[in-house]
């Protein structure tokens, strides 16, 4: 029994890692992969344009319209991840991209999708953490609605 205790003790110790330590390495982390997409596609829109056409390949689009379409969300999405602003909002599309990524461009990638993917949903469920403007901004309107629902003092 003496083992487990040790193990108990290691277990209890670990779990005192801060949660948005992890949620905002997961933030940057999945943010600095789509906002590299999104620089690259810009500083070669042509070639991007072409690799749209012909090996993405997105059923529906056009491949200028879904090359622009992807570079935007990839330039300005990670923007809100790395604040920690709208976090939750900005999780979805890239969620929806992440989906078409693996069905239609490269489902032999599953393996990045997956661990992407288990990022943003641990994002979207549980939030950005207490490292984030979200965080900042939600103290914020909970002191201001608590401050406005308690009854004036009489003078």
């Amino acid at each position: 029994m003496k083992g487990s205790t040790a193990v108990d003790a290691v277990c209890a110790w670990l779990s005192r890692f801060p949660l948005s330590i992890i949620q905002l390495a997961g933030r940057i982390g999945v943010g600095a992969v789509f906002f590299k997409a999104g620089l690259l596609k810009y500083r070669s829109w042509e070639f991007t344009v072409l690799l749209f056409r012909d090996e993405y390949k997105v059923p529906l689009l056009d491949p200028a319209v879904a090359a622009k379409m992807a570079m935007t969300q990839e330039l300005t999405l990670p923007i809100l991840l790395f604040l920690g602003l709208a976090t939750r909002l900005a999780t979805l599309p890239l969620l929806g991209m992440i989906l078409v990524i693996q069905t239609f461009v490269y489902p032999n990638a599953f393996s990045d999708h997956l661990v992407w993917g288990s990022i943003l949903v641990l994002l979207l469920t549980r939030g950005p953490g207490a490292i984030s403007v979200d965080h900042v901004l939600q103290r914020f309107l909970r002191q201001r609605a608590s401050n406005h629902s308690r009854p004036a003092a009489r003078t």
